[in-house]
C-alpha cells in the first residue's frame, strides 16, 4: 500500500504540562523503527543519565535544547517529518507549560489533527481546555484526546470513563464533531502503535492506526478563486506580472478577475508557474498571473473570481492575547491579513472566553494567554472575510508597532462592525439594533472617541432593562424611534413596539433625546474612559 494513499497529514501534540506529549512522539518513531542506529545508540546512552533509571526516555527524541532536557519539558516546536506504509506525516510537538502557549499556537496554526493528551493521574486541566479551545480557534477540525500515563492508574476502566466524561462535555461546549478519546501509556507504549494487552476491555483503534486512516482533507474547498498578491514582478518594459499562492479555486488563461479593493477587472493573458507557461493552475500552486491590461494591484490587493470577498475598514476578530503588556482598547498596532499590512486600533472589547466554564465575560483588558473578543478599526479598507468562509483572508496577527514583537493571533469573526449592533430589542416578529449601552473611549494620541459596544444580546418583550450604570443614566419610560414605528421603554422593561407617548422623552436608538430643544445624552458622554482610567468630562 502506498504511504501516499491517505495524504499527508499534519498534527500536533498538545495539552498541559509533562502530559507526555513528546514521550508520545518520541515512541511512534521508535516503534515504527524510524532511527537510523546512530540515533538509536545516541538515544539509549542518553536515556542513563535521564529521569527513568536507565529505562529509554523517548521524550529525548524531540526535546533537543539544553533547557529542555534539564527542565524536562518541552519549550520550542519540534516538527519532525515521518512516513509509514499508510501515510507520511508532520508533527509539531509543542510545549504545554502555559509560559509558552503563543509557542503552541504557532503549532496549530499549521495542523489538520490535534492529539491532545490528558494525564489520566491528574485529568482535564485548565491548560488542556486552553489548548482545546486555541485548537478549535484556528479552525482544527479533527481532535484526537490520548488519556496518557494509564499504567499509573492502574489502567483503570473507571479512571478512563470518567475522564472521558470531563472531555465530551469539553468536546460539546466547543461544538467539535471529528473526535475520538483512545487509552495510551506513552513510556510503555500501550496503544500507541499496537494494540495493549493490558487494557482488553478497549475495542478502539490504537493512536497510529487512527492517524494512518483518519481523513483529514475533506473539508469543503472555500467558495471561488482567490490570490493574495505577494509580488508585482517587472523584468522589463514588456512584462507585468502578479505573483502569489493560490489559496482557493482555480484560475485559467482568459479568465476574467476582479483586483480588489480597486474593484477593477481584467481578463487573464497567461500564466506561469516558475519559468513554464500553463493553461490553468490550482489551489496550493505558486504562480504569476499576466493580465491584457493595466490595473491598480500591488502586494496586499487580492485577485479573485466568485469569491465574494468583502473589503471593510472594521471588523470583529477572536484573538488569543501573547504579549506580556495588557491589551487595553485605543492602542494602535499593525495587523496582519493575508499579505496586506496596515496600522490598526482596538477599539474594544467585547468579552475575554473563561479558560473553564466556556462563559463570556465583559472586560476592558486582557492579559497573556487570554481569548477575547475585540473591535478593530484600520487606517483603510483592506479585503478580508470570515475565517469560516476564507482561512487566509480571515487570520490575522497584531504586531506591535514599537517592538515589533507578535502581540496577538486570531480570526475574524464578523467581516463589517455596525455600530450598536450589539443589542437588539425583539418582539418575536420585528427588531431593531440599538446602541443605548454603548460605552466610549477617548485616546489621546490620536485626540478621537471610540466606540465600543457591549457584549451581542437579545431583549425580548417583557425583559427589564440595564438602564443604570457609571456611564449612564435613563429615565423608566422613554420611547426610541425606528423606521417602522417606536420601541416602547416603561418602567425599565422593553413592552414592545408601539405609538409614541408626548409625556415620555424620545430617543434615537443611540441613545440620544430628539424631541427636546436641546440633545439630551443621559450622561453616557459624561465619563469616558482614557484607557485603564476615568476621567470626568
Amino acid at each position: 500500500m502506498s504511504n501516499t494513499e491517505h495524504g499527508l497529514l499534519k498534527f500536533i501534540t498538545c495539552g498541559s504540562v509533562d502530559d507526555g506529549k513528546s514521550t508520545l512522539i518520541g515512541h511512534i518513531l521508535y516503534d515504527s523503527k524510524l532511527l537510523y542506529t546512530d540515533q538509536k545508540r545516541a538515544l539509549i546512552l542518553d536515556s542513563q543519565v535521564g529521569s527513568r533509571g536507565g529505562k529509554i526516555d523517548y521524550s529525548l527524541l524531540l526535546d533537543g535544547l539544553m533547557a529542555e532536557r534539564e527542565q524536562g519539558i518541552t519549550i520550542d516546536v519540534a516538527y519532525r517529518y515521518f512516513t509509514t506504509e499508510k501515510r507520511s506525516f508532520i508533527v509539531a510537538d509543542t510545549p504545554g507549560h502555559e509560559e509558552y502557549t503563543r509557542n503552541m499556537a504557532v503549532g496549530a496554526s499549521f495542523a489538520d489533527l490535534a492529539v491532545i493528551l490528558v494525564d489520566a493521574t491528574r485529568g482535564v486541566l485548565p491548560q488542556t481546555r486552553r489548548h482545546a479551545r486555541i485548537c478549535a480557534l484556528v479552525g482544527i477540525r479533527y481532535f484526537a484526546f490520548a488519556v496518557n500515563k494509564m499504567d499509573l492508574a492502574g489502567y483503570s476502566q473507571e479512571r478512563f470513563e470518567a475522564i472521558s466524561r470531563d472531555i465530551e462535555k469539553l468536546i460539546n461546549e466547543l461544538k467539535l464533531a471529528n473526535t475520538v478519546i483512545i487509552p495510551v501509556s506513552a513510556t510503555e507504549g500501550d496503544n500507541i502503535t499496537k494494540r495493549s494487552e493490558n487494557m482488553p476491555w478497549y475495542g478502539g483503534d490504537v493512536l497510529l492506526s487512527h492517524l494512518e486512516t483518519v481523513a483529514a482533507d475533506d473539508e469543503q474547498p472555500e467558495a471561488g478563486f482567490y490570490m493574495p498578491v505577494q509580488r508585482v514582478c517587472r523584468p522589463d518594459h514588456t512584462f507585468r506580472g502578479f505573483q502569489g499562492q493560490i489559496e482557493a479555486g482555480t484560475v485559467s488563461v482568459n479568465d476574467t478577475l476582479t483586483a480588489l479593493p480597486s474593484g477593477e477587472t481584467a481578463i487573464v493573458k497567461s500564466i506561469h508557474v516558475a519559468d513554464k507557461h500553463v493553461d490553468s493552475a490550482t489551489a496550493g500552486q505558486p504562480i504569476t498571473i499576466q493580465l491584457d491590461r493595466e490595473v491598480d494591484v500591488s502586494r496586499g490587493c487580492v485577485l479573485s473570481q466568485k469569491a465574494e470577498l468583502k473589503t471593510v475598514k472594521e471588523f470583529e476578530a477572536s484573538l488569543l492575547w501573547m504579549d506580556e503588556q495588557k491589551l487595553v482598547p485605543g492602542k494602535e498596532y499593525w495587523v496582519k491579513i493575508g499579505t496586506k499590512l496596515l496600522p490598526a486600533i482596538v477599539t474594544g472589547i467585547r468579552h475575554k472566553v473563561d479558560i473553564n466554564t466556556g462563559e463570556f465575560i465583559p472586560v476592558n483588558s486582557a492579559g497573556k494567554n487570554e481569548i477575547v473578543r475585540c473591535e478593530i478599526v484600520m487606517t483603510e479598507p483592506a479585503v478580508i472575510d470570515e475565517f469560516r468562509l476564507h482561512k487566509t483572508l480571515g487570520g490575522l496577527i497584531l504586531i506591535d508597532r514599537v517592538s515589533h514583537s507578535t502581540a496577538a493571533c486570531g480570526v475574524v469573526e464578523a467581516a463589517k462592525k455596525h455600530h450598536g449592533d450589539g443589542v437588539l430589542l425583539s418582539d418575536g416578529s420585528s427588531e431593531l439594533a440599538v446602541g443605548l449601552f454603548d460605552s466610549f473611549y477617548y485616546h489621546p494620541d490620536i485626540h478621537a472617541v471610540l466606540r465600543h459596544s457591549p457584549v451581542a444580546a437579545v431583549y425580548k418583550t417583557g425583559d427589564s432593562l440595564p438602564l443604570q450604570s457609571e456611564e449612564f443614566s435613563y429615565p423608566e419610560d422613554f420611547d426610541i424611534s425606528a423606521e417602522f414605528g417606536f420601541a416602547n421603554i416603561r418602567k425599565g422593561v422593553f413592552t414592545g413596539f408601539g405609538e409614541h407617548k408626548k409625556d415620555v422623552p424620545l430617543l434615537n436608538r443611540n441613545g440620544i433625546q430628539i424631541d427636546g430643544k436641546l440633545p439630551g445624552d443621559f450622561g453616557k458622554y459624561r465619563r469616558i474612559a482614557v484607557l485603564e482610567k476615568n476621567y470626568e468630562i
